[in-house]
């Protein structure tokens, strides 16, 4: 009986709750709520064009022109993509960039954008998914919301509104020990709603870690069959990336076309930069730039943070000097967090990523000159360390070889007296 209660309490919740939502008053209120939150948004937006965080418009996007139209393009002709990159490259502007394009060439096209690194098992991937797509491809009108109740059999469609935006907004009450079939349900709900859907995840190498066993093979056979819901898988972790999308052993093999994100061309990247001071009648030289971009070897948010604080000073001239006082501006903000991470590293580890920066990038991190110049221990207590700075995601393996991962981190480092 007290079970049989409780479901008419959550039942007649949800009733009231869709009542309010649907009232015209709430709407009227809802309606200019939005038009304010716009407003201020507007008004929000940083007068720095060199943005560190965020998207906001073709305008403070560099470059990346071929790469969005190979995107745009794979994603249009019915080829899901995989993006791969080091951290901090520019992914996820990237796609940010794609999804304002295609909804300006369809405005009916619906883009969602997922970053699944914070999550750690089937169920959170699919609570996010479902936080992220649920209620977005159409407005909540009374018939909508109506098709979402009798839709979805393993869980309970729950319908808020966001305290921050006031929007209305739809999460997924369900038992965890059913992701699957909510899962399956929310990609039905996404192939038949006609829309033509674009779904981003971000670190998609996490499902790897997933306790769950068979995730890829869950999702390639619902993706494989959803011919209006296109993807871009994007990651960080390189190796990772490459054994899911090309061993032959894997579901994901050969399913998607590759896309390996680089450094912006230094030439691109001093035509965009150089516009917006000259804008405030300040020079930057091509020469300036130049060692500007070198010293984070064109690393596109390291490059971007410097810019963003040699805007910030409103000095001019603008020349290295004045470049390495932006660095050593942000060294000094972060030196805490620095030391704090050293903290946690065994002296082994510690010797071999101060060597690392110091050498700014080594190939044969066995080779026995460079164990002697930096007066490490033996090679396989080297590797040892290796493997556990790579899993930590401290150092970075190029195809020129290692490098420190936080290029910051790397500069203090052969900088600081430890």
């Amino acid at each position: 009986m007290n079970h049989v209660k409780s479901e008419h309490n959550i039942i007649g919740k949800t009733k009231i709750q869709l009542l309010y939502l649907l009232n015209p008053n709430f709407i009227a209120l809802f309606a200019l709520h939005v038009s304010c939150n716009i407003k201020t948004a507007m008004k929000s937006i940083s007068t720095n064009p060199f943005l560190i965080t965020g998207y906001q418009g073709p305008d403070y996007f560099c470059d990346r022109e071929k790469e969005t139209a190979s995107l745009m393009s794979a994603l249009k002709n019915g080829r899901n993509i995989t993006l791969i990159s080091p951290r901090r490259m520019g992914k996820t502007g990237l796609i940010k960039n794609v999804f304002y394009y295609i909804q300006k060439e369809n405005k009916s096209a619906a883009c969602f954008y997922l970053d699944i690194f914070s999550t750690q098992n089937l169920q959170e991937f699919v609570s996010l998914l479902g936080r992220s797509v649920l209620g977005k491809l159409d407005t909540l009108s009374q018939s909508t919301l109506k098709s979402l109740f009798s839709f979805f059999k393993s869980c309970r469609p729950v319908i808020s509104a966001n305290e921050i935006t006031g929007m209305p907004s739809v999460t997924l009450d369900f038992i965890p020990e059913r992701s699957e079939e909510t899962l399956k349900e929310i990609f039905t709900y996404l192939n038949q709603s006609g829309v033509e859907c674009y779904i981003a995840i971000d670190e998609f190498q996490q499902i790897t870690e997933y306790p769950e066993k068979g995730v890829e093979a869950l999702l390639r056979s619902h993706i494989q069959f959803m011919p209006n819901v296109h993807f871009i898988f994007s990651g960080s972790k390189k190796h990772v990336m490459e054994e899911m999308f090309t061993s032959a052993k894997r579901p994901f093999y050969q399913s998607t076309q590759i896309i390996v994100l680089t450094e912006i061309p230094l030439e691109n990247y001093y035509s965009f930069a150089h516009s917006f001071f000259a804008k405030e009648k300040r020079e930057l030289t091509l020469e300036t730039f130049s060692y500007l971009y070198q010293l984070e070897n064109g690393h596109t948010w390291y490059v971007q943070s410097i810019l963003n604080r040699l805007y910030e000073k409103k000095i001019n001239p603008i020349d290295n000097r004045l470049v390495d006082r932006c660095i050593n501006d942000i060294l000094d903000e972060q030196e805490t967090i620095y030391q704090s991470n050293l903290t946690l590293l065994t002296n082994n580890q510690v010797d071999l990523l101060k060597a690392i920066a110091t050498e700014g990038c080594i190939k044969s991190i066995n080779a026995n000159d460079f164990i002697k110049k930096h007066h490490l221990k033996t090679p396989s207590s080297v590797n040892v360390a290796l493997k556990s700075l790579l899993n930590k995601e401290l150092i970075y393996n190029t195809p020129d070889g290692y490098i420190v991962y936080d290029r910051f981190f790397g500069k203090w480092l052969k900088d600081a007296v430890i």
